[in-house]
């Protein structure tokens, strides 16, 4: 790949100091041998805040990803969405285009449906998804691609999609065979926290994914296998995800 002048990239967030972007770009342009690209941290208290980043490296900057809590609140400052961020009503990539355009994609969608697409049964017809962040909306878009009907849990349910942790029984654990958590609860250091569901009905039926990959296998997880059930962590996911920004930087 040609390089004549410095590019930046990043990642935007809200205290992201544990960030898996920052280490997996580093180590991407080392193996590469790209010596002027660069990836950072914009770990910003305020969404207003982000005018000023871009200002401040728009001469660099060629990408950024976007994880927690922006996703959503970043679309306001992008002047183009690509069709499935629209459709989601989430960014995590933005790519900054030959014309001076920010242009916000999607790309949880790619690395959560191709992580979890492998595990998938004909009994897996249903899926609780434990959040509604953005990055649930990307679950959310991949499992109905995929023919499975979602429903989302909330601590405040706001809408018919959504029930509360309280509505979680036994019958719906039945019904619902494939369980996403896509809160925070669980992440390092606070390992031994937990969505609030009754685990003592899940079987080895059910399938739960962990968008979490620190710690490896979450509380939530170790819960699932104790009952059998099929697991996998959001490590193959960041991954996916990120090497279709890296694609969607790279793609003139």
């Amino acid at each position: 790949m040609e390089e004549r002048k410095n590019k930046l990239f990043g990642l935007l967030g809200k205290n992201i100091s544990y960030s898996f972007s920052k280490g997996y770009f580093k180590e991407k342009f080392e193996k590469l041998g790209l010596k002027k690209h660069k990836y950072v941290n914009f770990d910003l208290q305020s969404i207003d805040d982000f005018p000023k980043v871009i200002e401040k490296n728009e001469d660099y900057l060629k990408g950024i990803n976007v994880t927690i809590p922006y996703k959503e609140e970043v679309m306001q400052h992008l002047n183009k969405l690509d069709k499935t961020a629209e459709q989601i009503g989430a960014v995590n990539t933005i790519k900054f285009t030959k014309r001076g355009d920010l242009k916000g994609y999607n790309t949880d969608v790619v690395g959560f449906e191709n992580s979890i697409s492998p595990l998938l049964k004909k009994h897996h017809k249903r899926a609780l998804i434990l959040g509604t962040g953005g990055a649930s909306k990307a679950v959310a878009y991949a499992l109905k691609k995929n023919d499975i009907k979602v429903k989302f849990v909330s601590r405040n349910p706001t809408t018919k999609e959504m029930i509360s942790y309280n509505d979680i029984t036994e019958e719906v654990m039945d019904k619902y065979k494939v369980i996403v958590n896509c809160t925070p609860l669980g992440t390092s250091p606070d390992v031994d926290k937990c969505p609030d569901i009754p685990y003592q009905f899940l079987t080895d039926k059910h399938l739960l994914f962990d968008l979490i990959y620190n710690p490896e296998v979450t509380t939530f997880l170790k819960k699932g296998i104790e009952k059998g059930a099929i697991i996998k962590n959001g490590y193959e996911m960041l991954q996916l995800q990120a090497e279709e920004s890296w694609r969607i930087w790279n793609d003139d």
